[in-house]
């Protein structure tokens, strides 16, 4: 009876949640292996096949994200990372147009930039999907009948598959963060790695039996993903509290007593997104440099130094981590806005000045992001690291390394927070005896 997990589908509303979550992502896996038109299955299978030994670092990279389907060459094989991609555009547009920062905040202004990044995701689509054909073009000269209908013909109708693919995956993830549980876009991130996992496993094992892996490296990387998991739950789990006093006030004809309360300013405000972020702005780039490569040279030279075992796009990406986290926790967490609200409602800081609030929340939050975006720059690298020194093999490492387990751990957490809050709105007790489980979210 007081088992939690009981309790879940004890709670209509949760059940009704979970069920529907349940059935979307099943929607995302099977579409997964739903290849676009024209495409002859058996013989990409053949072709990707024989690329498992020489290792294809920037394919098993796209695969990562897109949970398998870009090797597939399926209606999902963009994943979600074009929306993601346009999320990140226009968060900066509305920074650097004040019109449209005005937009948004207006009555129905939240619509109308949601309509805008729909259509700018469109935009993207179209340009990686375009990509992908010419890469497919590539492998049709060396591997005989990959294409059953012409070149143009397979042109429009892939752009216009993929595209609609990934439209639908956003609609899907959408429709999850209003009648799921969990954030959306995050879950089908979440889902494609965790498919991933059990064939990542099998390979391992079988490279293990076949001498190319030695136990020993394999028992310490393991020993290593245990304690990375560790600390990004304590890091996830992490707060700094400001202490806030608010003063007696007069509400109507009553009077409210004096109030002390805390801000949770988490150690990691900003959680899992920038290296989402970060990782959308390199796939981008990579993916249109990697499939029309072979027909420019110049874009064949950035395919190469932008390859995901390479120096260069390791110091962008430790770079654009740390950028994210602190863009993403200025829109997330705007010093300002806390402050205003702050005086609004009669409160102060203990030893803080009033018109000094802004000031000193912007230096605690930067003092917190900083050590904060350097460890998830530094879990991100994992994987690299991995297979300079152990020899692992790509397709193993990402889904083994320090990217994926932060997305799994930063996710579950923000999930299981969300499912512990409607527990307890329904008065049964948390997924934790002891302690509280806290999402990446205020």
């Amino acid at each position: 009876m007081a088992n939690p997990l009981i309790g879940i589908f004890r709670v209509k509303e949760l059940r009704e949640r979970i069920t529907f979550t349940a059935l979307m992502l099943v929607v995302f896996r099977l579409g997964a292996f739903i290849p676009i038109p024209g495409v002859n299955v058996r013989e990409l299978n053949a072709y990707f096949l024989s690329q498992q030994n020489t290792g294809n670092a920037i394919i098993d990279y796209l695969d990562f994200f897109a949970g398998g389907a870009f090797s597939n060459f399926s209606i999902f094989m963009l994943g979600i990372m074009p929306y993601i991609s346009m999320s990140i555009i226009m968060q900066l547009l509305l920074i650097v147009f004040p019109k449209l920062k005005k937009l948004s905040q207006e009555e129905g202004g939240k619509k109308k930039i949601q309509m805008y990044q729909r259509i700018g995701t469109v935009g993207v689509c179209l340009i990686q999907s375009f990509a992908v054909t010419q890469y497919a073009q590539s492998i049709s000269r060396q591997v005989d009948n990959l294409l059953s209908i012409p070149m143009l013909q397979f042109t429009l109708i892939a752009m216009l598959t993929v595209t609609t693919g990934t439209m639908f995956l956003m609609w899907i993830g959408e429709q999850i963060t209003q009648r799921g549980v969990g954030n959306g876009i995050s879950l089908l991130i979440f889902a494609g790695i965790v498919a991933r996992l059990p064939r990542a496993l099998w390979e391992l094992w079988g490279k293990v039996k076949a001498g190319d892996l030695n136990l020993v490296f394999v028992v310490v990387v393991f020993v290593m993903f245990v304690a990375v998991v560790a600390l990004v739950v304590f890091e996830q789990q992490g707060q700094r509290k400001i202490q806030v006093n608010y003063a007696k006030r007069v509400v109507g004809r009553r009077m409210y007593g004096a109030q002390n309360t805390y801000i949770p300013f988490k150690i990691n405000p900003s959680g899992v997104i920038p290296v989402i972020f970060a990782s959308s702005i390199l796939t981008f780039p990579l993916q249109i440099a990697s499939t029309i490569g072979g027909n420019v040279p110049w874009l064949a030279e950035v395919s190469r130094v932008l390859t995901p075992r390479g120096t260069v796009y390791n110091i962008l990406y430790v770079l654009l981590i740390i950028f994210f986290a602190y863009f993403y926790t200025q829109v997330s967490l705007n010093p300002i806005e806390i402050a205003k609200n702050i005086r609004e409602n009669g409160g102060s800081i203990p030893g803080i000045r009033s018109e000094r609030i802004e000031e000193y929340l912007t230096r605690i939050l930067n003092r917190i992001v900083l050590p904060g975006s350097i460890y998830l720059s530094f879990i991100a690298v994992i994987p690299t690291f991995i297979q300079w020194a152990f020899k692992f093999p790509s397709s193993i490492s990402y889904l083994l390394g320090g990217t994926s387990l932060l997305i799994l751990v930063g996710v579950d957490l923000d999930t299981m927070s969300q499912i512990e809050g409607l527990l307890k709105m329904h008065h049964h007790e948390g997924l934790t005896r002891k302690g509280r489980l806290r999402g990446r979210n205020l």
